[in-house]
């Protein structure tokens, strides 16, 4: 008895300890308000504030010139926690801050999409209930979300009745199971393997190289087709290519095309790539993770036709859709195909198998599997498909309006008229190294944080180049970003003028 209670005792304890896990409604009340008061403070300040901010960098204890943050971040987890109202303010101070804004209307430098709020709530309530999306048996609402989603993604590229897909984290893991399938589909092993031949070109999503290695085709032959003038793959090379290696033996075996590039946001030729991949009996792929939900607008869908034609092809609604970051899908025309590389079972799971539905993790590399599905579902189910449909319209032309304008301003050099929207271009300087100036260029205008703007190389040339992707961004952030281009353009050439 004297045991019994001692252990008693110890339960009541640790159940006190931990109570603070789960705050009682009162608490939860408290809560929501200073949290909602972060949100707001922070949302409210958006458009005022930087698009980059630098952070304060310092020397590190081993004084090896190595930079690194030093503040709250680098503290041991306290026992007993440090509170709300300061785990806020380290938030605000070392985590929002300082680094780049993706939520900022003037945020040109990458491809994520700005975060809508509705999917942050849904992000909230995806948490709150802990749904397990994997398994249509552990929760056959939350899959029928994914499938809902799945089923109005492949409406928009075209594929028919009897496809397959998940949502998944994002693009890489995506394109990853794709080539998974087509490995396993084309029964690409052994000696085969060094016979099968990938074709892309270099503007392909780096991706796609990872997945072939994960995949364990590293020692497939692989094809760089070449571009045109517009960074798009020459379909003319591409038949060339796949007849060559047709006649010499070999397995022409996966052919990659980009709707959309991250470089240049040029879109490959689908239709007639399509086309050229089923003549030569090659699984034909699609990597549409930026630019493929650019068919939910006119413009859009003329440029991507075509999409109807792969075995495969991958959208990030994490870019295009604006979602939050962590959200890919992956669609594959054949389901069966999908199900035939990635079903697998365990004892544990035997309660499972008596449903007929069938499961993303059947259908995925993934197991364990978040409801990120509502983070598209509920945005769509609030506001409809309109606002979205309007917002990538406008993406589009904010890009030729930006890409006009900018040649219109002397000392700019602009690239080819955007396909999407992404417009690369640089500056021309007076008296100096272009590559060199546009790299001070790129710097300064981090430096100077109103704008964030990326560069890349093309064909071995310093390029900058703007991306215009956050539904947040509108005509007057395209101004504000010609305007400072301008601005510390024409400061940094005129001070070098003046050096000389």
């Amino acid at each position: 008895m004297i045991e019994n209670n001692r252990l008693l005792a110890q339960l009541d304890a640790l159940r006190g300890e931990s109570s603070s896990l789960d705050p009682d409604a009162v608490a939860r009340v408290k809560i929501g308000q200073l949290v909602e008061t972060y949100v707001e403070s922070y949302l409210n300040g958006i458009d005022s504030g930087a698009a980059y901010s630098g952070f304060s960098a310092s020397l590190d204890e081993t004084n090896t010139g190595k930079s690194a943050i030093h503040g709250a971040l680098d503290e041991p987890f306290t026992e007993d926690g440090l509170g709300l109202n300061t785990s806020l303010d380290i938030l605000k101070r070392e985590i929002d801050a300082p680094g780049i804004a993706t939520t900022s209307p003037r945020f040109f430098g990458y491809i994520p999409g700005g975060g809508l709020y509705y999917s942050a709530i849904a992000d909230m309530l995806a948490a709150v209930s802990n749904k397990y999306a994997g398994v249509y048996f552990a929760s056959p609402g939350a899959v029928r979300v994914e499938e809902q989603c799945l089923a109005w993604l492949a409406d928009l590229a075209g594929y028919p009745a009897g496809y397959g897909g998940y949502l998944s984290s994002g693009g890489s893991m995506a394109n990853f199971t794709a080539v998974v399938t087509a490995r396993d589909h084309r029964g690409i092993e052994g000696t085969k393997i060094a016979q099968s031949v990938v074709y892309l070109t270099d503007h392909a999503h780096h991706c796609i190289d990872k997945a072939i290695h994960l995949a364990g085709l590293s020692k497939c032959l692989v094809r760089r087709i070449p571009v045109d003038e517009r960074y798009r793959m020459r379909a003319d090379l591409l038949a060339i290519q796949l007849k060559a290696d047709t006649d010499a033996g070999l397995n022409p075996f996966f052919v990659v095309a980009t709707a959309g590039t991250t470089n240049t946001g040029s879109v490959d030729p689908l239709e007639e790539i399509g086309n050229l991949a089923a003549k030569f009996g090659a699984w034909y792929h699609i990597d549409g993770a930026y630019g493929a939900l650019f068919a939910l607008c006119e413009a859009g869908r003329k440029m991507l036709k075509g999409m109807e034609l792969s075995d495969s092809i991958v959208m990030d609604p994490h870019k295009t859709l604006f979602l939050p970051y962590g959200i890919g899908a992956l669609l594959v025309k054949d389901k069966t195909l999908l199900l035939e590389a990635h079903a697998a079972g365990a004892h544990y799971m035997q309660d499972v198998v008596h449903v007929e539905a069938t499961s993303p993790a059947t259908l995925s590399p993934e197991l364990t599997k978040h409801f990120r599905g509502l983070r598209m579902w509920l945005p769509l189910q609030v506001v409809g498909v309109i606002p979205f449909r309007s917002a990538l319209a406008e993406k589009m032309l904010l890009a030729q309006y930006f890409h006009s304008q900018l040649s219109l301003m002397k000392g700019f050099e602009v690239g080819p008229e955007p396909d999407l929207s992404v417009v690369t271009y640089r500056y021309i300087p007076q008296h100096e190294d272009p590559d060199l100036f546009n790299q001070r260029l790129v710097q300064a205008i981090h430096d100077d944080g109103r704008i964030f703007v990326s560069s890349t190389q093309l064909n071995g040339v310093f390029m900058l180049r703007l991306a215009v992707v956050c539904f947040r961004s509108h005509k007057t952030d395209i101004d504000t970003a010609l305007s400072v281009l301008g601005e510390i353009a024409n400061s940094l050439d005129s001070q070098a003028f003046t050096n000389e």
